[in-house]
Protein backbone atom coordinates (compact mmCIF):
# COMPACT_ATOMS: atom_id res chain seq x y z
CA UNK A 1 0.00 0.00 0.00
CA UNK A 2 1.42 3.22 -0.91
CA UNK A 3 2.18 5.22 2.08
CA UNK A 4 4.47 8.56 2.64
CA UNK A 5 5.42 9.81 6.08
CA UNK A 6 5.22 13.56 6.29
CA UNK A 7 6.51 15.93 8.80
CA UNK A 8 3.62 15.21 10.85
CA UNK A 9 1.56 13.03 9.20
CA UNK A 10 1.88 9.45 7.80
CA UNK A 11 -0.88 9.22 4.39
CA UNK A 12 -2.03 6.82 1.82
CA UNK A 13 -1.55 7.82 -1.86
CA UNK A 14 -1.63 7.00 -5.81
CA UNK A 15 -0.32 8.34 -8.35
CA UNK A 16 -1.49 7.45 -12.23
CA UNK A 17 -0.37 8.43 -15.72
CA UNK A 18 2.64 10.74 -16.32
CA UNK A 19 3.40 14.87 -17.39
CA UNK A 20 2.23 17.09 -15.08
CA UNK A 21 1.12 16.95 -12.09
CA UNK A 22 -2.56 17.01 -11.04
CA UNK A 23 -3.59 16.87 -7.17
CA UNK A 24 -7.50 15.53 -6.36
CA UNK A 25 -8.35 16.40 -2.87
CA UNK A 26 -11.51 14.59 -1.70
CA UNK A 27 -14.07 16.40 0.96
CA UNK A 28 -15.63 15.15 4.04
CA UNK A 29 -16.28 11.42 4.83
CA UNK A 30 -14.37 10.22 1.71
CA UNK A 31 -11.25 9.20 0.63
CA UNK A 32 -9.08 8.54 -2.88
CA UNK A 33 -12.00 5.74 -3.46
CA UNK A 34 -14.35 7.91 -4.85
CA UNK A 35 -12.57 9.55 -7.85
CA UNK A 36 -12.87 5.79 -9.20
CA UNK A 37 -13.60 5.74 -13.08
CA UNK A 38 -12.23 9.80 -13.29
CA UNK A 39 -8.89 8.78 -12.33
CA UNK A 40 -8.40 7.23 -15.71
CA UNK A 41 -9.80 9.89 -17.47
CA UNK A 42 -7.95 12.44 -15.59
CA UNK A 43 -4.49 10.75 -16.38
CA UNK A 44 -4.68 10.91 -20.15
CA UNK A 45 -3.61 14.87 -19.20
CA UNK A 46 -1.15 14.10 -16.53
CA UNK A 47 0.61 12.57 -13.20
CA UNK A 48 -2.51 12.02 -10.98
CA UNK A 49 -2.52 12.32 -7.44
CA UNK A 50 -4.74 11.01 -5.27
CA UNK A 51 -4.47 10.46 -1.40
CA UNK A 52 -6.91 9.99 1.52
CA UNK A 53 -6.00 12.95 3.76
CA UNK A 54 -5.54 12.85 7.46
CA UNK A 55 -8.24 11.23 9.75
CA UNK A 56 -9.57 9.37 6.74
CA UNK A 57 -9.68 5.61 6.20
CA UNK A 58 -5.92 4.36 4.82
CA UNK A 59 -4.38 7.40 6.14
CA UNK A 60 -3.09 7.95 9.98
CA UNK A 61 -5.57 8.48 12.05
CA UNK A 62 -4.41 10.74 14.90
CA UNK A 63 -5.34 9.62 18.51
CA UNK A 64 -7.53 11.09 19.79
CA UNK A 65 -8.77 12.83 16.66
CA UNK A 66 -11.28 15.65 17.98
CA UNK A 67 -10.71 18.19 15.55
CA UNK A 68 -8.68 19.16 12.83
CA UNK A 69 -8.66 22.40 10.27
CA UNK A 70 -8.95 23.61 6.76
CA UNK A 71 -5.34 25.05 7.13
CA UNK A 72 -3.95 21.56 8.56
CA UNK A 73 -5.19 19.80 5.90
CA UNK A 74 -3.61 22.57 3.58
CA UNK A 75 -0.22 21.97 5.13
CA UNK A 76 -0.50 18.18 4.13
CA UNK A 77 -0.98 18.83 0.52
CA UNK A 78 1.63 21.20 0.41
CA UNK A 79 4.10 18.51 1.89
CA UNK A 80 2.58 16.05 -0.12
CA UNK A 81 3.33 17.35 -3.27
CA UNK A 82 6.92 18.84 -2.07
CA UNK A 83 7.77 15.40 -1.00
CA UNK A 84 6.72 14.05 -4.52
CA UNK A 85 8.31 16.76 -5.97
CA UNK A 86 4.98 17.34 -7.74
CA UNK A 87 4.72 21.28 -7.93
CA UNK A 88 3.17 23.75 -8.99
CA UNK A 89 0.06 21.36 -9.48
CA UNK A 90 -3.38 21.87 -11.17
CA UNK A 91 -5.55 20.93 -7.32
CA UNK A 92 -8.86 19.77 -7.94
CA UNK A 93 -11.16 20.38 -4.81
CA UNK A 94 -14.26 18.79 -4.18
CA UNK A 95 -16.30 20.11 -1.30
CA UNK A 96 -13.97 20.54 1.79
CA UNK A 97 -11.29 19.62 -0.70
CA UNK A 98 -12.57 22.75 -2.41
CA UNK A 99 -11.93 24.64 0.86
CA UNK A 100 -8.41 22.77 1.64
CA UNK A 101 -7.36 24.04 -2.17
CA UNK A 102 -8.16 27.47 -1.68
CA UNK A 103 -6.18 27.67 1.63
CA UNK A 104 -3.22 26.09 -0.09
CA UNK A 105 -3.65 29.05 -2.77
CA UNK A 106 -3.84 31.38 -0.69
CA UNK A 107 -0.85 29.92 1.84
CA UNK A 108 1.31 28.14 -0.86
CA UNK A 109 0.75 30.29 -4.09
CA UNK A 110 4.23 28.75 -5.65
CA UNK A 111 2.68 25.18 -5.12
CA UNK A 112 -0.30 25.82 -7.43
CA UNK A 113 -0.57 26.14 -11.28
CA UNK A 114 -4.48 26.52 -11.28
CA UNK A 115 -7.29 25.61 -9.29
CA UNK A 116 -10.36 22.96 -10.22
CA UNK A 117 -13.26 23.51 -7.27
CA UNK A 118 -16.03 21.55 -7.68
CA UNK A 119 -18.94 22.94 -5.73
CA UNK A 120 -16.30 24.54 -2.93
CA UNK A 121 -17.83 24.38 0.91
CA UNK A 122 -16.98 28.25 1.75
CA UNK A 123 -19.48 28.69 3.99
CA UNK A 124 -18.29 32.19 5.27
CA UNK A 125 -19.72 33.73 1.62
CA UNK A 126 -23.39 32.67 2.58
CA UNK A 127 -25.47 33.08 5.85
CA UNK A 128 -28.08 29.93 4.19
CA UNK A 129 -25.49 27.36 4.20
CA UNK A 130 -23.65 28.48 7.17
CA UNK A 131 -26.97 27.88 8.65
CA UNK A 132 -27.51 24.49 6.80
CA UNK A 133 -24.24 23.59 8.07
CA UNK A 134 -24.62 24.28 11.48
CA UNK A 135 -27.76 22.81 11.95
CA UNK A 136 -26.04 19.85 10.43
CA UNK A 137 -23.53 19.50 12.51
CA UNK A 138 -26.00 18.84 15.42
CA UNK A 139 -27.97 16.35 13.90
CA UNK A 140 -24.26 14.32 13.44
CA UNK A 141 -23.45 15.02 17.11
CA UNK A 142 -26.62 13.73 17.80
CA UNK A 143 -25.88 10.23 15.52
CA UNK A 144 -22.74 9.93 17.29
CA UNK A 145 -24.18 10.19 20.73
CA UNK A 146 -25.95 7.20 19.52
CA UNK A 147 -23.74 5.48 17.39
CA UNK A 148 -20.40 6.32 15.48
CA UNK A 149 -21.33 4.14 12.77
CA UNK A 150 -24.71 6.54 11.94
CA UNK A 151 -22.25 9.46 11.72
CA UNK A 152 -21.80 8.91 7.87
CA UNK A 153 -25.34 8.19 6.82
CA UNK A 154 -26.79 10.69 8.49
CA UNK A 155 -24.39 13.14 6.82
CA UNK A 156 -24.62 11.88 3.53
CA UNK A 157 -28.19 11.37 3.31
CA UNK A 158 -28.19 15.09 3.69
CA UNK A 159 -25.93 16.26 1.75
CA UNK A 160 -26.55 14.16 -1.39
CA UNK A 161 -30.09 12.65 -0.96
CA UNK A 162 -31.33 9.38 0.21
CA UNK A 163 -31.71 7.71 -3.38
CA UNK A 164 -26.94 8.75 -3.69
CA UNK A 165 -26.70 7.29 -0.35
CA UNK A 166 -28.40 4.08 -1.01
CA UNK A 167 -26.91 3.25 -4.23
CA UNK A 168 -23.53 3.61 -2.85
CA UNK A 169 -21.76 -0.05 -3.39
CA UNK A 170 -21.37 -1.80 0.26
CA UNK A 171 -17.49 -1.32 0.19
CA UNK A 172 -18.16 2.51 -0.55
CA UNK A 173 -20.41 2.73 2.06
CA UNK A 174 -18.08 0.69 4.87
CA UNK A 175 -15.49 3.84 3.87
CA UNK A 176 -17.95 6.39 4.81
CA UNK A 177 -19.00 4.88 7.98
CA UNK A 178 -15.53 4.28 8.72
CA UNK A 179 -14.90 7.74 8.58
CA UNK A 180 -17.34 8.81 11.43
CA UNK A 181 -14.45 10.47 13.72
CA UNK A 182 -13.00 12.36 10.71
CA UNK A 183 -16.24 13.89 9.70
CA UNK A 184 -16.52 14.76 13.27
CA UNK A 185 -13.28 16.23 14.08
CA UNK A 186 -13.72 18.40 10.53
CA UNK A 187 -16.82 19.85 11.75
CA UNK A 188 -15.07 20.90 15.44
CA UNK A 189 -12.40 22.43 13.65
CA UNK A 190 -14.92 25.06 11.73
CA UNK A 191 -14.84 26.24 7.92
CA UNK A 192 -12.41 28.18 6.24
CA UNK A 193 -12.85 32.02 6.84
CA UNK A 194 -12.33 33.73 3.53
CA UNK A 195 -14.24 36.96 2.31
CA UNK A 196 -14.40 37.79 -1.23
CA UNK A 197 -11.50 40.18 -0.68
CA UNK A 198 -9.46 37.42 0.05
CA UNK A 199 -10.17 35.33 -2.74
CA UNK A 200 -9.00 38.55 -5.10
CA UNK A 201 -5.63 37.76 -4.23
CA UNK A 202 -5.45 34.24 -5.85
CA UNK A 203 -4.01 34.83 -9.18
CA UNK A 204 -3.85 31.14 -10.99
CA UNK A 205 -6.36 30.49 -13.27
CA UNK A 206 -9.40 29.03 -11.68
CA UNK A 207 -12.57 27.14 -12.70
CA UNK A 208 -15.58 26.75 -10.33
CA UNK A 209 -18.25 23.98 -11.25
CA UNK A 210 -21.43 24.25 -9.40
CA UNK A 211 -24.50 21.21 -10.00
CA UNK A 212 -27.91 21.82 -10.93
CA UNK A 213 -29.32 19.88 -8.42
CA UNK A 214 -27.62 21.03 -5.41
CA UNK A 215 -29.59 23.93 -3.53
CA UNK A 216 -29.62 27.30 -4.49
CA UNK A 217 -27.63 28.67 -1.82
CA UNK A 218 -24.48 26.55 -3.27
CA UNK A 219 -24.57 28.29 -6.55
CA UNK A 220 -25.08 31.34 -4.49
CA UNK A 221 -21.34 30.55 -3.41
CA UNK A 222 -20.42 30.00 -6.69
CA UNK A 223 -21.36 33.49 -7.95
CA UNK A 224 -19.72 35.11 -5.29
CA UNK A 225 -16.62 33.73 -5.96
CA UNK A 226 -16.49 34.20 -9.52
CA UNK A 227 -16.69 37.52 -9.27
CA UNK A 228 -14.32 37.90 -6.28
CA UNK A 229 -11.61 36.09 -8.35
CA UNK A 230 -9.73 37.36 -11.00
CA UNK A 231 -9.07 34.84 -13.32
CA UNK A 232 -12.09 32.27 -12.44
CA UNK A 233 -14.81 31.13 -14.81
CA UNK A 234 -17.47 28.84 -14.45
CA UNK A 235 -19.51 25.66 -15.22
CA UNK A 236 -22.68 24.56 -14.47
CA UNK A 237 -23.15 20.63 -14.67
CA UNK A 238 -26.02 18.33 -14.43
CA UNK A 239 -26.55 15.72 -11.03
CA UNK A 240 -25.58 17.16 -7.36
CA UNK A 241 -23.47 18.14 -5.00
CA UNK A 242 -20.80 14.81 -5.45
CA UNK A 243 -19.72 16.44 -8.71
CA UNK A 244 -17.61 14.13 -11.19
CA UNK A 245 -14.25 15.52 -11.64
CA UNK A 246 -13.70 14.05 -15.00
CA UNK A 247 -16.60 16.01 -16.38
CA UNK A 248 -16.24 17.50 -19.65
CA UNK A 249 -16.22 21.39 -18.28
CA UNK A 250 -13.27 20.04 -16.22
CA UNK A 251 -11.39 18.27 -18.27
CA UNK A 252 -11.18 21.26 -21.06
CA UNK A 253 -10.51 23.80 -18.31
CA UNK A 254 -7.44 21.39 -17.52
CA UNK A 255 -6.42 21.33 -21.11
CA UNK A 256 -6.61 25.22 -21.58
CA UNK A 257 -4.41 25.37 -18.64
CA UNK A 258 -1.60 22.81 -19.64
CA UNK A 259 -1.41 24.30 -23.64
CA UNK A 260 -1.40 27.62 -21.47
CA UNK A 261 -4.21 28.96 -24.13
CA UNK A 262 -6.28 30.31 -21.31
CA UNK A 263 -5.99 34.13 -21.15
CA UNK A 264 -4.75 34.95 -17.36
CA UNK A 265 -7.56 38.39 -17.70
CA UNK A 266 -10.32 36.85 -18.54
CA UNK A 267 -13.64 35.77 -16.30
CA UNK A 268 -16.20 34.32 -18.29
CA UNK A 269 -19.29 32.30 -16.99
CA UNK A 270 -21.87 29.54 -17.71
CA UNK A 271 -24.10 30.00 -14.66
Amino acid sequence: MPEIQLPTIRLYYEEHGDGSPLLCIHGTSSSAMVWGAAVEELARLGRVIVYDRRGCIRSQRPEPYLTTSVSEHADDAAALLEALSATPAIVIGRSYGGEVAIDLALRYPEHVRALALLEPAVRSLSPAVRQWSEDLHERVKAAAAREIDAVAEVFLREVLGDATWEQFPEEVKRMFIANGPAILAEFAGGELEVDTATLARIDEPTLLVAASDSPEPFRQITDAMASAMPHAQTALVGGGHMVNPAEPAVLSFIREVLAEQRPLGSHASAL
